[in-house]
């Protein structure tokens, strides 16, 4: 199989420092790859998922937390650059990327 040559932005690591929980967070992730497509995942970790319902249930929001819900998500252990890296390679080499990452179009030059 032919390496794929990418890069890797995580929103997370544009946040000020102390922002960024690697073991209750969520941040997008885009990849982009050499021939200029451009694709988006949310990961989030485990607990950050039952942070979000608690929040939910004290605000009311998604019907007092009964539910919870986003696009092209991703649950990981932990949100670090280096999970995050070890699962996208995953998902290349198992050829189930384009079926995780939500295809946004090609980067202007």
């Amino acid at each position: 199989m032919q390496e794929q040559r990418y890069t890797l932005w995580i929103e997370a690591e544009q946040w000020s420092v102390g922002e960024w929980n690697i073991y209750d967070d969520n941040t997008d992730v885009i990849m982009t790859f050499e021939d200029g497509t451009r694709w988006i995942a949310t990961f989030f970790t485990y607990k950050n998922i039952q942070a979000l319902i608690d929040k939910n249930q004290m605000t009311g929001e998604c019907l007092s937390g009964k539910y919870f819900w986003s696009s092209d998500m991703i649950l990981i252990d932990e949100c670090s650059r280096e999970r995050i890296e070890e699962v996208v390679r995953y998902f290349l080499i198992e050829k189930t990327f384009t079926n995780r990452f939500r295809f946004l179009g090609y980067e202007e030059c």
